[in-house]
């Protein structure tokens, strides 16, 4: 890389097989341009490896049981020493070789760049069914690709299969290559992208002999098998790389969104448009094609055609904008590329920051270690039923204050970074905390926004990284005197503001909600007299007023603010639960917190006579889950004598186009027949729903009704009623 280049943002980095890294670089015109500069691969090892041709060996100095550093002249000369080194407790190395690269130049990806001069890519494909009798199958020869619609800042180009032959859709696969070779965008973004566009058009390239050309670098995209950890289940995905670019499935990210909000019940596109406020739900604007009639809407109506395919790719946008920008922020501190930053876990984004220190200063490091149990933050509710005049206290990251005031950095980190740089990346929060309110224009405070909000995460992800078994420089008994510091310091907060004559309703870890009537309307007043108690370098913080809070039990609550009733915790927000027992809980708490809504005493009269009368539409009684194994795998284990069967697996197996693990799955409950009690047993997918000849089981679901009315009947002073076996018959 020529000095010039050298200063220019790096926005695509791809390694070749020879060892040369590959970057665009972002021009003072906003363009982009090429070049090539050379790359040695490294590894650190636990012991001196055997000399190997195009090898150097570096001693580490320090304690560490990874001592020495084996660097490589070509990928082919690292690849044959890693072939000699051992396992993974005697070699341990940055993947993918972008990393390296970035991290071994202590670059980072559009480091200068603002958000909105990225260069962006939304796309979505249509698809058709031959003969229109089943879901639309790439590996089938007369199924096709119809249409590609690819947006670049708010430029629409919708590709259109000119003809139903192979020569048609080989020519639009090929124009699809030659338009992202033309726009050169930085990112490749879609809804569902990996699962399904990509992984489409892969298999129909294949078929008809078109390379998928649409990287950077004249190169193709790959594919490989990859899982995706969002909260307590995997995600089993074809992830595809495109060399060069970054590849963003909005649908991950909507997703890992919702780990800390819990308020969706869908992922898909349009539910997700709606959520987000980016298409009105009742919106007259958007327009709507069922899926079975697109490839006759194709055909018969191009206009209407276009339209809801421009209308999928501006809410794909419209999601990316919203949910994009903390990730962009956080390749500007990560040495990693945005599509890593979107698939990468907390622990493994600060492995690369300690890392990258550890390289520079040719320092020996730890391996990871194991870390024993230790007990949480502190979570208790004090009450149940409703209340007013309601408050909300909590400490301002209370992990990372403790932390810095402790300054005890992990036993493994020999040159003590790790309360060094906490703080260092605290006090860049800070700053661009307040450059968000002040900044001169809309641009600059949504682009320092961002970051702030990356910078909390990243600070907020250092506890967490100490408990964290597979951590390089993780510390359990560090990590378990925070949270009996946290414990400590919560409980005496519950005390003053006791001792202050307020009622407490729920505790958790960092926030406390109370009821007082006194103090509603000078809830400052009240943060006043009370974080007089609070240790240096410890703020507590007034974070809302409600009108009313309902307290079902432990991290189950429900909040009225006048306008938005917010809901929190499984039990009362599950996705996992029917429709219609998702909907009276909804009813429940509206009409408990004086949220208004539907009246629930009549909701359920009305669910009982309709399921009675079986004419409450299935979907009403269809129940999602996640699969949390592939149905492949679940069939393996059945065959194996393995245990438990489950509900959502067995319908999986029976569809035609069978999900992949983390994908969800709908069905209901058929009728009893004989020899076939278990759930299990009597599971269908929601798609093979036949009134007569395969109804639904009323009586179940008549038990269902009234086991929720034994958890919540007391609050609306509805009791279970008994259910008539004849209901079978």
């Amino acid at each position: 890389m020529n000095p010039s280049a050298e200063e220019l943002p790096i926005c695509g980095v791809w390694v070749d097989g020879s060892g040369h890294a590959h970057v665009s670089l972002a021009t003072i015109d906003g363009g982009r341009a090429e070049a090539i500069t050379g790359f040695h691969p490294f590894a650190w090892v636990t012991t001196e490896p055997p000399e190997t041709n195009g090898v150097e060996v570096k001693h580490l100095k320090g304690p560490g049981e990874f001592r020495f550093l084996a660097v490589a002249s070509t990928t082919s000369a690292y690849e044959s020493l890693a072939r000699k080194s051992g396992g993974a407790d005697k070699w341990d190395a940055v993947r993918p070789f972008e990393s390296q690269f970035l991290l071994q130049r202590e670059r980072r990806m559009f480091d200068k760049v603002p958000f909105n001069r990225l260069r962006r890519c939304q796309i979505d494909i249509e698809t058709a069914a031959a003969g229109g009798d089943h879901f639309s199958d790439p590996e089938i020869a007369g199924d096709r690709v119809l249409a590609i619609g690819l947006s670049f800042d708010g430029r629409d180009r919708i590709l259109a299969l000119a003809d139903d032959t192979d020569e048609a859709e080989r020519a639009l696969l090929e124009s699809f290559n030659a338009v992202l070779t033309e726009e050169d965008p930085d990112t490749i973004e879609g809804h569902n992208l990996y699962k399904f566009d990509l992984d489409y058009l892969r298999v129909r390239a294949k078929r008809l002999k078109v390379p998928c050309a649409w990287g950077r670098f004249g190169q193709k995209a790959s594919w490989r098998r990859s899982r995706l950890r969002v909260a307590e289940r995997w995600i089993d995905f074809p992830r595809c790389d495109v060399p060069g670019r970054s590849v963003i499935d909005t649908y991950l990210l909507v997703q890992l969104y919702d780990i800390s909000v819990r308020e969706m019940s869908s992922y898909g596109l349009k539910d997700s448009a709606v959520y987000f406020g980016i298409t009105a739900e009742e919106s007259e604007e958007r327009t709507y094609i069922p899926g079975a009639e697109i490839q006759n809407v194709f055909r018969s109506d191009r206009a209407r055609f276009d339209a809801y395919l421009a209308d999928d790719l501006r809410e794909t946008r419209g999601i990316a904008d919203l949910l994009l920008p903390t990730y962009y922020e956080q390749t500007r501190a990560f040495p990693t590329t945005l599509q890593e930053i979107t698939l990468r876990g907390s622990a493994g984004k600060l492995d690369l920051l300690f890392l990258e220190k550890y390289y520079h200063a040719g320092a020996a490091r730890p391996a990871p270690g194991p870390i024993e149990g230790f007990e949480g933050g502190f979570t208790r509710s004090f009450k149940e039923g409703v209340f007013r005049h309601v408050l909300h206290f909590d400490v301002a990251s209370l992990y990372p204050s403790l932390l810095l005031g402790m300054a005890r950095n992990p036993k493994s980190d020999s040159l003590g970074i790790f309360i060094p740089l906490l703080r260092e990346l605290r006090d860049y929060r800070l700053k661009y905390k307040t450059l968000a309110r002040t900044a001169p224009t809309e641009d600059e405070r949504a682009e320092f926004q961002a970051r702030q909000t990356s910078f909390k995460i990243l600070i907020n992800s250092f506890y967490g990284y100490l408990g964290f078994s597979g951590a390089r420089f993780g510390d359990g008994e560090l990590a378990s005197e925070v949270t009996r510091l946290g414990r400590e310091l919560l409980k005496g907060l519950i005390a003053e503001f006791e001792a202050s004559g307020c009622e407490i309703l729920e505790a958790d870890t960092d926030g406390i909600y109370l009821s007082s009537e006194n103090w509603h309307n000078q809830p400052e007043a009240l943060l006043e007299v009370v974080s007089k108690t609070l240790p240096p370098g410890i703020d507590l913080e007034f974070d809302g007023t409600y009108l009313s809070m309902f307290c079902y039990k432990a991290k189950n609550y429900a909040l009225y603010d006048g306008e938005r009733v917010t809901i929190r915790g499984s039990a009362l927000r599950s996705r996992g639960i029917e429709p219609y027992l998702r909907r009276l809980t909804t009813a429940l708490i509206h009409n408990l917190l004086g949220a208004g809504g539907e009246t629930p005493a009549q909701l359920v009269e009305h669910f009982r006579a309709a399921i009675e009368a079986r004419t409450l539409p299935v979907k009403e009684l269809a129940k999602s889950e996640n699969l949390g194994q592939s149905p492949e795998a679940y069939l393996a284990m059945i065959e194996a004598g393995g245990k438990p069967r489950r509900a959502a697996a067995e319908a999986a197996l029976q569809m035609r186009n069978r999900p992949r693990m983390g994908e969800r799955v709908a069905y209901y409950i058929l009728q009893k027949r004989p020899g076939e009690n278990a759930d299990w047993q009597r599971a269908r997918p929601l798609e093979q729903f036949d009134a007569a000849s395969a109804p639904y089981d009323p009586h179940y679901y008549l038990e269902k009704l009234n086991d929720w009315i034994t958890r919540y009947g007391s609050f609306i002073s509805v009791k279970p009623t008994g259910v008539q076996e004849e209901l079978h018959l």
